[in-house]
């Protein structure tokens, strides 16, 4: 994918309506974010929004996460206790105006052991009657970070399995290698 959108947020759905094509297997993104110059925001400015945001943003516990904007680009910090805050943050920021992209440095409290983990993924996995996790497999390493591996049908199944295995509490980071059938 190629060209230029007006916010991160436009880049961001194109990404994902492209995944939603059926026999897409990989995507070479290049999309540029090229905001008009009467909309370019300063730095300070984006900063001092992205902080708005997040301290009035129910699911984010009050100064858990810190923000720096360098070029537009937004790196969030700090540590929370769920998946969901470390997402809730970066979703919040990456609308907006004047943010060019969100490196989310975010990190979780492990709160469960590697056993508990394990078991709850595959309990979720087990839950959704569209994924087959016959074909997945999941192993936890240096005790909260998880590698799933296998085939999947379709870019949503390899989401929803990547979404039950984030959404643990205690998982700090997945390694997807899932790869889609053809």
């Amino acid at each position: 994918m190629t060209g230029h959108v007006s916010s991160y947020a436009e880049k961001l759905a194109a990404e994902r309506a492209v995944r939603r094509i059926k026999g897409v297997r990989a995507i070479a993104q290049e999309i540029e974010v090229r905001y008009p110059s009467d909309k370019k925001t300063a730095d300070d400015e984006i900063a001092k929004r992205a902080l708005s945001v997040i301290e009035w943003h129910a699911m984010i516990p009050r100064d858990a996460v810190k923000v720096t904007v360098q070029k537009g680009w937004d790196t969030l910090a700090g540590v929370v206790n769920w998946q969901y805050q470390k997402k809730s943050a970066e979703d919040a920021v990456r609308k907006l105006s004047g943010v060019t992209g969100v490196i989310n440095n975010i990190s979780l409290k492990p709160t469960v052991s590697v056993s508990d983990i394990k078991r709850k993924i595959e309990g979720a996995l087990a839950r959704h009657a569209h994924i087959e996790a016959e074909g997945v497999w999941v192993n936890v390493q240096n005790g909260n970070k998880v590698l799933i591996e296998g085939r999947v049908n379709s870019w949503d199944e390899r989401e929803a399995i990547e979404d039950a295995a984030r959404s643990v509490a205690g998982v700090q980071s997945v390694d997807d290698r899932l790869t889609i059938a053809r």
